[in-house]
């Protein structure tokens, strides 16, 4: 048996380094919809399904996944999002990045956020793909765990100042292909796999105390 993992390194020149000092309330965070589990929280999936036990579950066709196998759904390839964020980067005054990995929202999102400050996110503007929601239910999990472990159909968020925030819209429909939807989302136009949240400062200047506020700020 063989067990294959691969990484890649990144170097960023320190006067490219994105800065979060600027942020303040009023500040919109876009987020970029992922194309399924993204290769993390696979130890729980396997758990889910009992997949170890019975390999065949993935062979089958739940109807909540429109037609694919279970196996198709879960080995979707992972988006890159290096592209379209370059893009953005260039023309459009981003304050912070989070990558929605392993630890999902509740741990991803905070650590780019400046000191004292928390994301407040419409949990109803989060587009979450059948799959999780399959997922929630044959595991019977808590919707605090999917959004502590999964990213919920988010693969990456970038906050930028709120005047800014269609012209990265724009930018980002260009490069994604996401498609408009009919009605408003706050003060922006709402697009699908989009969702826009309100920046709002918190009182509190450490990562629990952020958190805390994050997720009372209904989040999840």
């Amino acid at each position: 048996e063989y067990d294959l993992a691969g990484f890649t390194v990144g170097v960023v020149d320190k006067e490219k380094i994105l800065s979060n000092e600027t942020m303040a309330a009023g500040d919109v965070i876009l987020a970029l919809p992922s194309t399924g589990v993204h290769s993390n929280g696979f130890s729980l999936v396997r758990k889910i399904f009992d997949i170890d036990a019975n390999p065949d579950v993935l062979h089958t066709a739940p109807a909540e996944l429109g037609g694919k196998t279970l196996g198709e759904a879960l080995l979707a390839p992972t988006k890159i999002y290096v592209k379209p964020v370059l893009k953005v980067l260039e023309e459009v005054d981003v304050k912070g990045i989070s990558h929605i990995t392993g630890g999902g929202f509740y741990e991803n999102i905070p650590r780019s956020l400046k000191k004292g400050c928390c994301a407040r996110i419409n949990k109803a503007d989060v587009r979450t793909p059948a799959l999780f929601q399959l997922m929630q239910k044959t595991g019977n999990i808590s919707e605090h765990d999917m959004f502590n472990t999964f990213n919920m159909g988010v693969g990456m968020v970038l906050t930028v100042p709120a005047e800014q925030a269609d012209k990265a819209l724009e930018i980002l429909i260009g490069k994604e292909g996401v498609e408009k939807l009919d009605g408003m989302d706050l003060n922006f136009k709402g697009y699908q796999n989009v969702f826009i949240a309100v920046m709002s400062l918190a009182s509190g200047t450490s990562y629990e105390e952020a958190e805390q506020r994050f997720q009372n700020a209904g989040a999840c």
